[in-house]
């Protein structure tokens, strides 16, 4: 086993992996008021297809009407993506009515909503509303679908500040997400530190990449040091993040050793259990001078961070989903498609508990002209090799 990775602590066992840094925590979603026509607004909140038997609440029509010719064993040939088409067509319809909930929300535009009744959860992305996951029990349907794994996503913190690019500072934060498509997972810190070769070209601190390139040129670094295929990524800023933590309540954690913050005004975040406002959330996830083992613990801080905030997520449940994505489409970017975010991030409510793991990328220390840098070792590789079966537990 490689010293640091698929290491447990006793809130990572009760916690599932959260997306982009523990910020998609959930909040109450606005009842639904599109329409039929649209697809994304409607008169009503409720709708019931006497047909069938289903009755949906929250969802506008065309949604409803969907929901109703799955549970029906309708064709979704047109109204779903081929893997949940797929998946869903050995289904046994419904033979009592049912009853079900639709959240619906945003995703950098698109409209997302994920309907659940009893055990099952549908996923669905408007606004010509198309079932692209979820899971059915109910329905005979033994395996999720929420695309083929493994899987895994790319975290970023920038360090923006005010006035400056989201997209081209620093990332202040590399957190790669992975899943396995098997109920297992984890969560892999890179520091930011390391000295690799530049998706942009030549060589250079492995977090400059997004200042020469932008977040497609970081994923793409990242790809290549690492080998995993990432999908894509999601970004977020400082004040994004603080305003996402407030706004959800803060994140309940149990620090393990008291930090002081020496960037942040020497803000002291004390050992134990604790909610963290989103101020205090950001510094612990920040802070290295103050720590032994520096960026590297940083790092590791960055983890707890997620999944800390991945035991409210898990205790909220998938109809969360959708309010989240709104809210973090407010103040973050992301090159995932509606359907990806949706799938992946419904996909974290499927991880056993006991396999999700965390590490974090380390190497040596040296030197580039008068830069201290981290070079990468057989350590880090090891850990790369580890998770390209998406778990780390």
């Amino acid at each position: 086993m490689i010293p640091g990775s698929r290491r447990h602590r006793p809130v990572a066992t009760a916690a599932l992996v959260a997306l982009a840094l523990g910020a998609c925590t959930s909040e109450p979603a606005a009842p639904a008021t599109s329409s039929a026509s649209t697809g994304t607004r409607s008169s009503s909140s409720d709708a019931t297809t006497p047909a069938s038997g289903v009755r949906v609440a929250g969802a506008p029509a065309p949604l409803a009407a969907l929901v109703s010719t799955l549970y029906a064993g309708g064709d979704l040939t047109r109204t779903a993506s081929p893997t949940a088409a797929a998946a869903l067509k050995a289904r046994t319809p419904a033979t009592k009515a049912v009853s079900a909930t639709a959240k619906v929300g945003s995703w950098m535009g698109t409209p997302v909503a994920v309907v659940t009744s009893g055990d099952d959860v549908t996923l669905a992305v408007g606004p010509t509303w198309k079932v692209v996951g979820g899971w059915w029990p109910s329905l005979g349907v033994t395996r999720p679908s929420l695309g083929k794994g493994p899987r895994w996503v790319l975290a970023i913190g920038s360090d923006a500040r005010k006035g400056q690019p989201l997209e081209r500072t620093r990332a202040d934060v590399l957190q790669v997400i992975g899943v396995d498509g098997k109920g297992g997972g984890g969560v892999m810190g890179m520091a930011r530190d390391l000295w690799v070769p530049l998706s942009t070209g030549g060589r250079g601190k492995i977090n400059s990449a997004m200042v020469l390139g932008g977040p497609r040129a970081q994923v793409s670094t990242v790809k290549s040091v690492t080998k995993l295929p990432i999908e894509g990524y999601v970004v977020l800023g400082f004040s994004g993040f603080k305003k996402i933590v407030d706004a959800q309540g803060g994140i309940p954690i149990v620090v393990p050793k008291t930090v002081v913050a020496s960037h942040a005004r020497d803000l002291v975040i004390k050992a134990g259990a604790q909610t963290l406002s989103g101020a205090e959330a950001l510094a612990y996830a920040r802070e290295r001078k103050t720590l032994p083992d520096g960026d590297f613990g940083r790092s590791r801080h960055q983890g707890e961070v997620i999944m800390a905030a991945a035991i409210k997520a898990k205790l909220a449940g998938p109809i969360a989903i959708p309010s989240a994505l709104t809210s973090f489409s407010k103040v973050g970017k992301s090159n995932l498609s509606a359907e990806q975010i949706l799938t992946f991030t419904a996909g974290l409510h499927q991880l056993s508990p006991l396999k999700v793991g965390r590490g974090v990328a380390k190497g040596g220390f040296g030197w580039a002209g008068q830069q201290s840098i981290v070079v990468l070792g057989s350590e880090a590789r090891r850990l790369f090799a580890e998770f390209r079966d998406g778990n780390l537990s």
